[in-house]
């Protein structure tokens, strides 16, 4: 049957895909690409074989084309982009689909064939990117009879991996900084590189995405948690150590968070940033510009009425 005929309606990204990359997130951005998670943020790091590449690709197959678009202008990026569309090659799940790939300043042309993990050219930063997001492709699928070059229209995605929940209390030693965010040591992956995590919610599964600095988010595995259960049984609410975050749509994972403040002692920030990660430098990012927080302190993260303490 051939894609077309199949009439997809989600795509799922196999293990062979994510695992080449540090983390991914599929809700972590404010741009209509990424709304139901149909499109994922793909953060490079050191592949299984030790190698590593400035972009590496997520699939095997042909470039189609590559084109220079123009990004928002900010003070600390370019004011362009590049879109890299990629025919995929099998045998995969994503075999005959078109990948579009943003931030990548190509090293490959029309007509070149490109195996997984080859590298696409140099990662961009670029107007699209908020001051405190690290450099990442971004990677969405289409079919070969859908527009291509349009911003929104790509498939929603599904992960053909599993996410560890880590319970994580609030509380953690900031280890690293910049100008607009702070990283801690909590919650800590417990077996770095073998598996992906990601900060667990009260009722199960892992959140993904900006709390609540964008307008929503995902979770992730908690569709299995009450597929059995009645829909009139199924609570669509979320929570984080008690805390009300939001709510959960139809579709079973996309969040629209609620009026939810997060602060560091009581300060209020920006927000939380979430996603998922298998390196070993995984921990809760703050949102915090206008706060001074400096390596070594130790902090405790309020979240909803948490954050009234």
């Amino acid at each position: 049957m051939s894609i077309r005929e199949s009439h997809r309606t989600a795509v799922t990204l196999p293990d062979v895909v994510l695992s080449q990359y540090a983390r991914f997130s599929l809700y972590n951005s404010p741009y209509p690409a990424h709304d139901g998670g149909c499109a994922v943020d793909l953060y490079p790091g050191t592949l299984r074989d030790g190698r590593t590449t400035a972009a590496p690709s997520p699939v095997s197959g042909t470039v189609l084309e590559t084109r220079t678009v123009r990004a928002p202008p900010k003070p600390y990026a370019v004011e362009h982009d590049h879109l890299i569309l990629l025919e995929c090659d099998g045998p995969s799940p994503l075999e005959g689909l078109i990948a579009r790939i943003l931030h990548v300043e190509p090293s490959v042309a029309a007509g070149d064939k490109v195996d997984r993990g080859d590298s696409l050219g140099a990662l961009v930063r670029a107007g699209f990117f908020a001051p405190w997001v690290d450099n990442h492709l971004h990677v969405g699928f289409r079919t070969p009879d859908q527009h291509l070059h349009r911003a929104s229209g790509s498939l929603p995605l599904e992960l053909g991996v599993g996410v560890r929940p880590l319970e994580w209390d609030g509380t953690g030693t900031v280890v690293a900084t910049g100008e607009t965010y702070a990283v801690l040591d909590a919650p800590a992956h417990p077996a770095p590189g073998t598996g992906f995590v990601g900060i667990g919610l009260d009722d199960g599964g892992v959140i993904d995405g900006g709390l609540p600095h964008y307008d929503g988010g995902g979770v992730h595995g908690r569709g299995a948690l009450v597929a059995d259960r009645p829909l009139e049984d199924r609570n669509p609410h979320v929570s984080l150590n008690g805390d009300h975050l939001g709510v959960v749509g139809s579709d079973g994972r996309t969040i629209t968070w609620a009026n939810v403040p997060v602060t560091v002692a009581g300060e209020p920030i920006t927000g939380l940033s979430t996603f998922c990660a298998r390196d070993g430098d995984f921990g809760a990012k703050l949102i915090c510009p206008d706060l001074e927080i400096s390596v070594g302190e130790t902090v405790r993260v309020g979240v909803g009425s948490n954050g009234e303490q």
